[in-house]
């Protein structure tokens, strides 16, 4: 019986180890598998986050970049503020390379009528041009006020006959 015995036991021990070892090499064969797949997906993972770090620098730059624009329109902008109580325009003296966009669409187009007049304008020529009842003289006065301004600022030549000329 003693022989038996021991020549069962290692068969059994055998078989049991033949079990364990297929379980493992099928196991480790699972995670090389699932390893692979990882790998693939990290890798997936990693050039996507690549692209999102681009991205991010691009969209900073644009903001930036519309940040100044937005800066330089703003300083190129009649700014606003109030003067005994009512708001009104801060209009820029003309530089040597006047900007136009620094001035209010309604100014800009008071300096196109002068500029598309063939000599001196007065008021009345340019408020018909504008639409505006040119017989009250309370509705010549304001624009006759603009004019003036624009003068000053350096945008119009004031003439001593009271009409107005463009600068060259």
């Amino acid at each position: 019986m003693p022989l038996l015995r021991s020549v069962t036991g290692p068969v059994r021990r055998e078989g049991v180890e033949m079990r364990e070892l297929e379980r493992i090499t099928a196991r480790r064969s699972e995670l090389d598998t699932l390893a692979e797949e990882l790998a693939k997906q990290l890798a997936e993972v990693q050039a996507e986050r690549e692209e999102l770090v681009i991205a991010e620098r691009v969209l900073k730059r644009l903001a930036e970049q519309d940040w100044a624009v937005q800066e330089a329109a703003a300083a190129a902008a009649p700014a606003a503020t109030r003067v005994a109580g009512r708001a009104v325009l801060l209009i820029p003296h003309r530089g040597e390379s006047p900007d136009e966009a620094a001035l209010p669409a309604d100014y800009r187009k008071i300096l196109a009528i002068v500029r598309a007049a063939d000599g001196p304008v007065q008021v009345r020529a340019v408020g018909e041009e504008l639409g505006l009842e040119v017989t009250v003289r309370g509705k010549l006065e304001p624009l006759r006020a603009k004019m003036t301004k624009r003068a000053d600022r350096g945008w119009l030549h004031k003439r001593p006959d009271g009409r107005f000329t463009a600068r060259s």
